[in-house]
């Protein structure tokens, strides 16, 4: 017989631990996990959630690299590509690139800062008054947005000086703006100064908001205190240079221009500036020299800048090359067609060449305004292949001297081509009327408009009235109003 060790176990087996009965929590929760992970799963093939796993698109760049990137352009003399950023291949300029790093970076004041001062030099290479005043609204907007990021900054308060200096240049607004803007960036550049006394920028840009004031002395002796302090420094050998042309060294300011070009090489504004001055001194081959290198550098960098050309043919018609000078103005006509300045520019060449009948339509454009059917300068650079189709011109409202110039001459001109079968004379009234209303302390302009009325006096008083006399020609060094 068996004992009870050695009988076999029967039924359940021994666990040696107390039993437990199943969780409805723990099993609720392991349900949830697999839903959940069952929803992850379909939303990855969905394309709803990105794995953090997967490489990104494109690499992030950092703002520093594109900040580089900008400045190289700058040194380049690209400040803005008349054609859109494109992709492929890479289609930009400094001011493109700026906007890029800021918006990888929107509150570096200092990127701000220096975008704003590139947005105020583009604004050189733009043709058309309003196209001028956008851009400088802009780069006033830039650097306002720097001044809120950063006020105590030196450079900041020193670039908005400047900036709003050049606003304070625009031919669109009225002397009281103008004044506003000069005080304003007075006080900037003073406050920039005495943020840093060592800053040149502060020096450079206060000079030339003293010059814009008309304080010469003082404007000359803050710009060399500039260019001194910074000879490396392109924006202070230009304000210098800017300050020696106004007084009329203008030897001295070619070679600070020079200077600056040395500096920054491919800026085309600085070779208008110097062919300008070369204009003053009569030196017209060295002068035609440095336009034509605008000319072609703005080729080479793609700007579509009339500046160069309409200034080649100011040098051409005072050398009495008439028909090379209405030639190249043409040429910058057809880079900016729209652009009522350049109408008055190619009318005055065309008046100085006695070529009467062809100043008229031109300056029309200019003064009252044009319709592509009525714009002759147009269609003819259409039959010569360099525009596409014929366009309409805004005239240019009486804000400045220059554009009196063009009004009295096209008064003048009225006047003068006007006979008992065709008078003019009711056209041209109006138009010489504004110009005695806007000045008539200008002793020049009063004078032609006098002369003017006077042949308008004969031909309606008298059928047998004495032959007009020439228009009388006013300077035609003017510059873009």
């Amino acid at each position: 017989m068996k004992s009870d060790i050695e009988q076999p176990l029967v039924g359940r087996l021994p666990t040696f631990r107390p039993e437990k009965r199943p969780n409805a929590i723990r099993i609720m929760i392991l349900i949830g996990l697999i839903l959940a992970g069952a929803w992850i799963l379909l939303s990855l093939q969905r394309g709803e959630i990105v794995s953090p796993y997967l490489p990104t698109p494109t690499a992030t760049r950092s703002a520093a690299s594109y900040f580089e990137e900008a400045e190289a352009y700058f040194q380049a003399g690209k400040l803005d590509d008349p054609d859109p950023p494109s992709p492929t291949p890479p289609s930009y300029d400094a001011i493109d690139t700026y906007q890029r790093a800021l918006e990888v970076d929107p509150n570096n004041a200092q990127g701000w800062a220096n975008l704003a001062r590139i947005q105020t030099y583009s604004s050189s290479l733009l043709s058309n008054d309003a196209d001028r005043q956008e851009r400088l609204t802009q780069a006033l907007d830039s650097i306002d947005k720097a001044l809120a990021l950063d006020p105590e900054s030196s450079n900041v308060r020193a670039i908005r000086a400047f900036v709003l200096d050049w606003n304070a240049s625009s031919s669109l607004i009225t002397e009281d703006e103008r004044q506003s803007y000069l005080t304003e960036a007075q006080n900037e550049a003073l406050q920039a100064y005495q943020l840093d006394n060592d800053n040149e920028l502060s020096l450079a840009f206060y000079a030339e908001v003293l010059l814009d004031q008309q304080n010469w002395t003082q404007a000359e002796q803050y710009a060399a205190q500039a260019v001194a302090l910074a000879p490396d420094s392109m924006d202070a050998h230009r304000v210098y240079a800017t300050v020696l042309e106004s007084i009329g060294q203008y030897n001295s300011a070619i070679k600070e221009y020079l200077k600056a070009a040395e500096i920054n090489p491919n800026l085309t504004f600085l070779y208008v500036y110097i062919g300008r001055n070369y204009t003053s001194l009569k030196l017209y081959d060295r002068a035609l020299e440095y336009f034509a290198r605008a000319a072609n550098l703005n080729s080479q960098i793609g700007v579509k800048n009339s500046t160069p050309y309409i200034e080649i043919a100011k040098v051409y018609s005072q050398q009495g090359e008439f028909f090379i000078a209405a030639v190249n103005a043409e040429k910058g006509l057809s880079f900016d067609p729209t652009n009522a300045n350049t109408y008055g520019q190619l009318g005055i060449i065309y008046i100085r060449s006695r070529n009467y009948e062809g100043a008229m339509p031109v300056l029309q454009c200019c003064v009252v305004g044009c319709t592509a059917e009525e714009n002759e300068a147009a269609q003819n650079l259409v039959d010569n292949m360099l525009l596409e189709s014929s366009v309409a011109v805004e005239g240019l409202p009486l804000t400045n001297l220059t554009v009196a110039y063009y009004y009295v001459e096209y008064g003048t001109v009225l006047a003068f081509l006007s006979r008992e079968n065709e008078n003019y004379c009711s056209q041209a009234r109006p138009i010489l009327n504004q110009v005695r209303a806007a000045y008539p302390d200008d002793s020049i302009l009063m004078g032609i408009v006098a002369d003017s009325e006077g042949i308008c006096d004969r031909l309606e008083g008298a059928a047998g009235a004495s032959p007009s006399p020439t228009p009388e020609l006013l300077p035609t060094d003017t510059t873009s109003p």
